[in-house]
């Protein structure tokens, strides 16, 4: 296609994971076309490097092959050139994640960061991507699945498919193979559900009733009034293994990781947790279509993938889509009052756990996200907070004291559609993103509150969050049961073999005040041995105060600690729904029924 950047991608090698790219440029740069690949991937915020896996590069123009100079790690500029340039380049793909390329004989899956050069200065073109099948018999019944728009191919089939600029190329993964494949429309547009992997039995009816369910109830919290999504088709894409968990968001799609045990069975009536679990991932990843794809911090407002992009705000737009995954399935019908109170004490227990959440606040979680929480070590819950986790729960903080104090006039669903309005809905035409300083001041416009000095406590600042006195006027009762827990050594282990591995040691707790260190092989508890499965068990016969001997291996030295074990170490938060308390009852109907 003339006046546009055209790409071919065919699957050259899967026995040897190789995508083979061509890229194809009418009218390079008279002074040499420079061309990159991304650093990282929106909504995975670490710097990834993508250009390390392409294998071999080289560019040709009519003339004959065209000198290529690598400037930095992602990079290379041609060498002047007459008419069309060329350039051919193969992509390693062996990456089983949702952030960047995966191919074998199985299938294959491509994000566009991954193996698409952008060309410098020519980014606002149309792009044009030719997907081919890879050769032999054996890949006739291969398919594929993307939201991109096809230009002459058919739905599933190969063929041509274009995309506006760079920014949408990049935007729309692409699944390659035997997938199964469903249809449902919600409030009049197409969702398509794909399934890679061996699935027996797997129940594509009750998943499109159900996901149909949660895609209409976001599309009516952020359109109440239109019920009009923001694209005219979705894709979720799903990539089933025997255990994995994930999953990256899109502008029209999701890529997503689940295990098989957590996909329904036909026949099967009930619900499992880990079919929640699943719903609640395809929940978090389709709110995004909303909050963070359109409705975007100012400094992702264009994103620049060459490097990192800082801002304090993830509390917000990972956190807040996070506190709305699981809620939309019970505003859905999908997971029962009991249920999400279990899930929330879980999220709870989970940030109280880490001495962290004292040390360092969403708002710096949110900033340090390249450098701290995407790169976790065995010491992360003693010095990070999750802007995920802790988030989720300043979102319900937010919501339950907006509607407290507005008697129900208000809620963190009137912020987020005002966020839609003024950030999202013309996010193209508008062109920016909301800024580092603007939260606060849109949050107290939008609800009359004022909630200057909750931002300074539990955003900003490291104050626990007050659950017992924010729950009570919604008729929950919020017990922690940490007084009545075993003793503990305040750790978690992993498993290494047979062996008890410390994968963390909790600051504060009896190890810590041992001496033991993470990577330390646990061995034995007063001359018993310990395993990699019996630790609690052991530890059940003693009582809190009890001194205990401890030997185990740091590195190939064996040695000895006394501990003192203490009673509680773990956060048990329990919370339970009252029965018929009114009218706290009919506040707290209103805040999980109504969208």
């Amino acid at each position: 296609m003339r006046n546009a950047i055209n790409y071919t991608i065919t699957p050259k090698d899967p026995a040897a994971h190789l995508f083979e790219v061509t890229l194809s440029v009418d009218k390079p740069a008279p002074e040499g076309q420079t061309f990159s690949l991304p650093a990282w991937i929106p909504g995975s915020y670490m710097i990834r490097e993508f250009a390390r896996n392409i294998v071999r590069i080289a560019a040709e123009s009519r003339d004959g092959q065209v000198a290529l100079a690598k400037l930095d790690k992602h990079t290379w500029q041609a060498a002047p050139c007459n008419g069309r340039l060329v350039l051919t380049y193969e992509v390693y793909a062996w990456d089983l994640s949702v952030r960047a390329a995966h191919l074998d004989q199985t299938h294959g899956f491509f994000n566009g960061t991954s193996v698409f050069l952008a060309v410098h200065g020519q980014e606002d073109l149309p792009h044009v991507i030719d997907i081919r099948r890879p050769e032999g018999d054996e890949y006739k019944a291969w398919r594929v699945a993307t939201a991109m728009p096809e230009l002459k191919a058919r739905r599933y089939g190969f063929g041509t498919y274009i995309a506006a600029d760079y920014d949408e190329l990049i935007d729309h993964p692409v699944e390659l193979g035997t997938f199964a494949v469903a249809t449902f429309k919600a409030h009049g547009v197409p969702h398509d559900i794909v399934f890679t992997g061996r699935i027996p039995n797997l129940d594509l009816a009750r998943l499109c009733n159900d996901l149909k369910k949660v895609c209409e109830a976001q599309i009516a919290l952020f359109e109440p009034k239109t019920r009009r999504a923001p694209m005219d088709r979705y894709v979720f894409m799903t990539m089933v293994v025997g255990d994995g968990y994930g999953g990256l968001e899109h502008r029209a799609s999701t890529a997503l990781i689940c295990s098989r045990a957590d996909l329904p069975v036909i026949g099967q009536k009930e619900a499992t947790d880990g079919y929640r679990t699943y719903l609640g991932l395809c929940s978090h990843e389709y709110f995004h279509t909303w909050n963070v794809k359109r409705i975007k911090p100012a400094v992702f407002a264009p994103y620049d993938l060459r490097s990192e992009g800082y801002t304090s705000l993830l509390w917000l737009f990972e956190g807040f889509t996070s506190y709305y995954d699981d809620l939309m399935l019970v505003r859905s019908g999908l997971m029962d009052e009991k249920q999400y109170f279990k899930t929330l004490s879980k999220t709870i227990n989970g940030v109280l756990r880490g001495s962290g959440r004292t040390k360092q606040s969403v708002a710096e979680s949110s900033f340090d996200a390249w450098v701290k929480y995407y790169r976790q070590d065995e010491n992360a819950p003693n010095s990070i907070v999750s802007y995920y986790a802790k988030g989720s729960l300043v979102g319900l903080a937010l919501d339950l004291t907006i509607r407290e104090q507005t008697n129900g006039k208000k809620s963190l669903d009137d912020v987020m559609r005002t966020l839609w309005q003024r950030y999202g809905r013309d996010f193209d035409s508008l062109g920016q993103g909301l800024g580092e300083t603007e939260a606060l001041k849109l949050f107290e416009e939008v609800t009359g509150v004022k909630l200057k000095r909750f931002f300074e406590r539990y955003i900003h600042g490291t104050d626990d969050l007050p659950f017992d006195k924010l729950l009570a006027p919604f008729a929950v009762n919020v017990d922690d049961n940490r007084k009545n827990a075993k003793p503990s050594l305040g750790v978690r282990t992993t498993r290494e073999g047979n062996d008890c591995k410390l994968a963390n040691v909790h600051e504060g707790g009896p190890a810590h005040a041992a001496g033991l260190s993470a990577g330390d092989l646990l061995i034995a508890v007063d001359g018993l041995r310990v395993t990699a499965t019996n630790l609690e068990t052991v530890l059940a016969r003693y009582r809190a105060g009890d001194t205990v001997l401890l030997h185990a291996f740091r590195r190939d030295e064996l040695m000895a600690f006394n501990a003192v074990l203490v009673q509680g170490d773990t956060p048990q938060v329990t919370l339970e729904p009252q029965d018929k308390p009114a009218p706290q009852a009919r506040r707290r109907a209103t805040w999980l029924v109504a969208a």
